[in-house]
């Protein structure tokens, strides 16, 4: 039975993925990167490349990012969110759903879960606000992040962005971390909508 079940569940990611790439099994993990030569690299300033993308622009309904330099469309990425993206807007800590709202990206990070992050400034004033009229804490560290590192080579790209399975950051496919990795400064605003 559970055998049928991940059958039907990889069908499903195939069906259901619009990003065209295709799943490949039973490859090796061969991690691409390491946290040390991340933090080295940050710790030299992270190097710039390409025209600067200056507004990152999300839509949940669709699962797509749109990143933008001086009003012209760059790039469009496939994405996964929170668990429980669905359900609306972010209300507080640990309810596994993506905020929406204007924010910045903050800083660069470093993960040994996952393959690298922006940090965008969420909670804002008014998230803050909401959280405490429902006496709760708004919560954080939310991120635009990369993948896994059992996927760090993409074969499992179809998979994850078939499904929400972060706990309410915006998960990309490496390659298009990268293309932010090089493309993003500090500042740049991000607007989240429904």
């Amino acid at each position: 039975m559970k055998i049928q079940l991940l059958v039907l569940g990889v069908i499903s990611a195939l069906l259901l993925n619009s990003c065209g790439e295709t799943v490949t099994y039973g490859k090796v993990d061969k991690t691409p990167y390491s946290t040390k030569e991340c933090i080295k690299e940050l710790s030299f300033g992270a190097e710039l490349k390409g025209p600067p993308i200056d507004k990152i622009v999300v839509y949940k309904k669709k699962r797509k990012m749109y990143t933008y330099s001086q009003g012209k469309l760059m790039h469009e990425f496939c994405i996964s969110l929170g668990k429980n993206a669905d359900k609306g807007n972010k209300v507080k800590a640990g309810d596994y759903r993506t905020p929406e709202g204007s924010y910045k990206i903050i800083r660069k990070k470093c993960d040994n879960r996952l393959y690298r992050s922006l940090m965008i400034s969420y909670p804002n004033a008014e998230d803050k606000v909401r959280a405490a009229k429902k006496g709760v804490s708004a919560g954080g560290y939310i991120t635009i992040h990369g993948q896994p590192k059992w996927n760090a080579d993409g074969h499992g790209d179809d998979y994850t962005l078939s499904r929400d399975w972060t706990e309410g950051c915006m998960a990309v496919p490496n390659k298009a971390m990268d293309v932010l990795w090089s493309a993003v400064r500090n500042g740049v605003k991000i607007d989240i909508h429904a």
